[in-house]
């Protein structure tokens, strides 16, 4: 499937970047690496990845991309964290005394299952992308902890553990679609940008 939009961009300071960008022009996609605050003038919807959110947000405050973002934020543009991305956007982490662009109204809580040989895989429901189950790769994964008043939830663990959700044109995913071969989430995060 062909996804129609606009230019879209991958934070690409650290982590998975390539995959996001591989996996957006399989869809057809114009996609661009940003690494500048003046890239986000660039393109009309960010995906900021997984990776260390530790070295994301040292990097994206040292590099002054922070107050850009919120300023592209602002105007509408939509922005995907996913794993460490979905870190930087929350507005509350706690025990996280790296800079965050606190654009999302979710509670996150880094490591939430573990180190790095914990990581697990797991079908999820996610109702918004049709009825068959995404296959999800969790990588010493956040979650999700609390979810504000206008934020929708996409997809739980079974134990009721919240792991997607969308705010407005605003979504984060605990776990890295980025390393599958189904690319229904980047189609639904694209169609955030369509309006």
């Amino acid at each position: 499937m062909t996804v129609a939009t606009g230019r879209a961009g991958v934070l690409g300071l650290q982590g998975d970047f390539i995959e996001h960008i591989r996996t957006l022009r399989g869809i057809g996609v114009d996609a661009a690496d940003v690494r500048r605050p003046e890239q986000l003038d660039e393109v009309d919807a960010l995906i900021i990845p997984g990776g260390e959110s530790t070295t994301i947000g040292k990097l994206a405050a040292q590099y002054g991309i922070i107050p850009k973002l919120r300023e592209r934020v602002e105007q509408g543009m939509p922005v995907w964290g996913t794993c460490a991305g979905a870190i930087f956007i929350a507005k509350d982490v706690p025990r996280h005394p790296h800079p965050i662009a606190g654009l999302m109204d979710i509670t996150v809580e880094r490591n939430a299952f573990g180190r790095q040989v914990d990581s697990f895989e797991r079908d999820l429901d996610v109702p918004a992308i049709g009825p068959e189950p995404f296959h999800a790769v969790f990588i010493r994964a956040p979650l999700i902890a609390r979810t504000g008043s206008g934020v929708e939830v996409l997809a739980k663990l079974d134990d009721g553990t919240v792991v997607a959700a969308r705010q407005g044109r605003l979504m984060a995913t605990s776990f890295h679609p980025e390393l599958t071969r189904d690319a229904r989430l980047h189609e639904l995060f694209l169609s955030l940008a369509r309006g």
